[in-house]
């Protein structure tokens, strides 16, 4: 049967379909479907393990060789963690991030760490010169002669040039710049991507060197191009940070090879990107106590982050009171607001509520409810918690202050910060003076409006 001329290509999964509908009918989502006319075909490359040699018949796991396939560590810590500890052969890793966020610099660092123990590195640039690039290196000071530069978006080019340098590790700058010339469509089209991430995938596996893609993203902060695209890599990472400020995280939305749940954080400067250390000082600011500010102790994977809360309450004429969050949840951020107003009686109906996490980072967890819940009360009343007060604890409906997990890691690294007080939920499984801090234990928001700045600070005032 004759392959039809125009078929309409799912932008989301990928999925093709001989007619256009509202829908599509693979993944369900709406008016993603786009026309495309297939090319023809080219020849049939046997890439199994096969056909390189290798048995086909199944083996038992524990009988599986992986002399070769051992795990390359960076010299960066922040990177090894996110990772899962290193760069596993043979893998496919895709790198987003906003315009301007660092994406092409932090590539470039891990890149000449690579090239600086001896060992090839190819940097495949489809938006700049081999002279642009260069000059980047240089200003990093990362130029190294094993670090070999390629400005080019022909997809058969770039394979050819892997194949001949065969490198330690291969980094395509970007993915939606690739163009396969076999195929039909502009680069960056759904079809173009998907094509030309399936080939380096293959080229991947079958080689053993791990590539590295990096893709541009939507408005709504998606990588750009079909969502199959983060199916067929093996690892997803995010850079994300504020351009206004140098504080970068680097975090794993999927990891096949190790944990979604650790960050790296680096700091951007002229000189390019830096680990950072001791990321909870680097967050906290020296302002000492004031209104509207709680320190809480948020778990990013198994590493603890001292973070400042800040919420600026302020008297509005307007009839819908505006409540804005920058770094949480806003649902969350409405979820407290409303349990303070019935459970611990504080006026907030006419109130705007602006809430922010210093340094750019977004907490995820619900431990940090109290804090937040006593940085909004400290606003309304223009009182400031202890300079060396930490809040741990889950806010509920009902008001009442729930435990929180790894409780003794929190209050450890609180105790290395030099704080000396903690606002803890009842019966936690580590009571705050086992590791060198006073503890006040709540069990609900009143108490701990109570508890934070002294009676009266209800409605009444």
């Amino acid at each position: 049967m004759a392959k039809p001329e125009i078929v309409f290509l799912c932008r989301e999964c990928g999925g093709e379909s001989l007619r256009w509908a509202g829908r599509c009918p693979h993944c369900g989502e709406w008016n993603t479907l786009e026309e495309y006319k297939p090319g023809p075909r080219r020849s049939s490359r046997r890439t199994s393990l096969k056909a390189r040699g290798s048995s086909a018949l199944p083996i038992p796991v524990t009988d599986v060789d992986l002399g070769a396939f051992e795990r390359r560590p960076l010299k960066w810590d922040e990177v090894n963690r996110v990772l899962g500890g290193g760069v596993v052969p043979g893998s496919l890793l895709l790198l987003g991030g906003e315009p301007g966020i660092g994406k092409s610099t932090l590539l470039m660092h891990l890149a000449a760490q690579v090239a600086k123990t001896g060992s090839t590195v190819l940097y495949s640039s489809g938006e700049e010169s081999t002279q642009q690039v260069s000059l980047r290196a240089r200003r990093l000071g990362v130029a190294f002669p094993e670090l070999l530069l390629l400005a080019e978006t022909d997809l058969e080019t770039i394979v050819d040039a892997i194949a001949q340098t065969k490198p330690a590790l291969a980094v395509i700058d970007s993915i939606q710049t690739v163009q396969d010339p076999a195929v039909e469509g502009a680069p960056g089209s759904v079809v173009q991507v998907r094509e030309a991430a399936g080939r380096l995938l293959r080229v991947a596996k079958d080689t053993g060197i791990p590539i590295v893609l990096v893709g541009h993203v939507t408005k709504e902060g998606a990588i750009a191009g079909p969502r199959l695209l983060e199916h067929m890599v093996d690892t997803v990472l995010y850079l994300e940070g504020d351009r206004g400020n140098d504080f970068r995280i680097l975090r794993a939305q999927k990891n096949r090879f190790g944990s979604t749940d650790e960050i790296g954080i680096f700091a951007m400067g002229e000189s390019g990107f830096h680990e950072v250390p001791d990321p909870s000082a680097h967050l906290l600011s020296d302002v000492g106590a004031v209104p509207g500010t709680a320190v809480v102790a948020a778990m990013e994977g198994s590493r603890p982050l001292l973070l400042e809360i800040q919420s600026l309450v302020s008297y509005t004429q307007f009839p819908m009171p505006r409540r804005s969050a920058t770094g949480l949840d806003v649902n969350r951020v409405h979820m407290i607001v409303a349990v303070l107003e019935k459970r611990a009686r504080l006026a907030l109906a006419k109130m705007d509520v602006l809430v922010n996490v210093a340094g750019g980072v977004r907490v995820q967890e619900t431990a940090a409810d109290l804090g937040l819940a006593l940085a909004i009360a400290g606003s309304l009343r223009d009182r400031s918690l202890p300079a060396d007060t930490v809040c741990l604890g889950e806010v509920g409906l009902a008001g009442e202050v729930r435990r929180v997990s790894r409780l003794e890691r929190r209050l450890q690294e609180a105790a290395r910060r030099g704080f000396r007080h903690a606002i803890v939920p009842p019966g936690g499984a580590v009571p705050a003076w086992a590791v060198g801090i006073e503890g006040s234990e709540v069990k609900d928001v009143a108490q701990a409006v109570e508890v934070a700045f002294g009676p009266g600070l209800e409605a009444g005032g």
